[in-house]
């Protein structure tokens, strides 16, 4: 007697701890289910629920126990309340789900340059053009300099200027001719014109191979300006872009964020075409003008050397008729 009475009130004071308790949430992938109250019933005794469906198992609510103290078997006459709960077999619980794969993204995935040319806008045709025409002169210009200095030859033009230094002008003019060093040939032009003009052939012949050697620096020139004024072009446009959906609130954000980006990467690409432009432009600057002082040179010795020997030539035949 004294056991029956010790299980009963343990059974209650349990469902009265199990009443004051929070509810806990129910699982996001599966719906709570709630037991009916039966009407009239007491609020702490709930109806008895039928037997669970196939791959369901009980769960009982928080803060009940379907055994009493150590272990002993419930009152007679209580009701134990129980959950319906999904077994794994049935629902998936979010960890077991399997994640979506990743796509990995960085500078130097997919098409990176496509998407950054479509983002900066219609400024970017003429700023594509321009570096193309760009990379063009730039590869020009380093293969002619590249047979430029194989086609040097210092050892022909000092066997040239000994040969005017002992007076012999054929031999000179023979070893010049067929040369493909630009001061061979500018020397070659002014040994078969001295007798006209000495100074005018060489003048001539010195501004035809600077021209060949400056050949497309005024485009390089041009695109060293041009590249910057597309770029700040595209940031004026980028920015006008922006502002126009600052009215909108709703679009306001992301397409003030889209002319940023715009006027960036067009401000990004006509400063790196530029840098890319200016460095050989200076490079070949410097190479035209190293070849105008060795042409000035040779240029200058050949007219004082063959002075000397026209004059020595003039003493020799004052001596004979003597």
């Amino acid at each position: 007697m004294k056991t029956l009475l010790t299980l009963c009130l343990s059974v209650i004071a349990l469902t009265a701890f199990a009443q004051n308790q929070p509810a806990a949430p129910p699982p996001a992938n599966a719906p709570a289910t709630a037991a009916p109250q039966i009407p009239g019933a007491p609020p702490n005794l709930a109806a008895p629920i039928p037997p669970p469906a196939a791959g369901t198992s009980p769960a009982l609510a928080p803060g009940t126990s379907p055994v009493g103290p150590a272990g002993a078997p419930p009152a007679p006459g209580t009701t134990v309340t129980a959950t319906l709960s999904a077994s794994p077999a049935t629902t998936a619980s979010p960890a077991a789900s399997p994640a979506p794969e990743m796509k990995a993204t960085g500078m130097f995935t997919g098409n990176f340059l496509i998407d950054n040319f479509r983002k900066g806008g219609p400024i970017m045709w003429p700023i594509l053009i321009v570096s193309i025409v760009g990379l063009t002169v730039v590869i020009e210009r380093i293969f002619w300099w590249g047979g430029r200095w194989f086609r040097r030859d210092p050892k022909l033009i000092e066997k040239v200027f000994t040969a005017i230094e002992t007076g012999d002008v054929a031999e000179a003019s023979r070893l010049s001719r067929g040369s493909r060093d630009p001061v061979l040939r500018m020397m070659w032009n002014g040994l078969n014109h001295q007798h006209a003009s000495l100074q005018g052939a060489l003048q001539v012949a010195a501004g035809i191979e600077i021209k060949r050697a400056g050949r497309f620096l005024v485009v390089m020139d041009t695109l060293v300006t041009l590249a910057p004024l597309l770029g700040l072009l595209g940031t004026i446009t980028g920015l006008i872009r922006s502002f126009s959906f600052l009215g909108n609130e709703e679009l306001a954000v992301q397409a003030v964020t889209g002319g940023i980006a715009e006027a960036l990467i067009a401000t990004a690409c006509g400063l790196g075409i530029a840098i890319f432009s200016l460095v050989p432009f200076n490079f070949f600057t410097s190479r035209v003008s190293n070849l105008e002082f060795e042409l000035q040179t040779a240029a200058t010795n050949l007219e004082v050397m063959l002075e000397a020997n026209v004059k020595a030539k003039r003493e020799a035949e004052m001596t004979t008729t003597r």
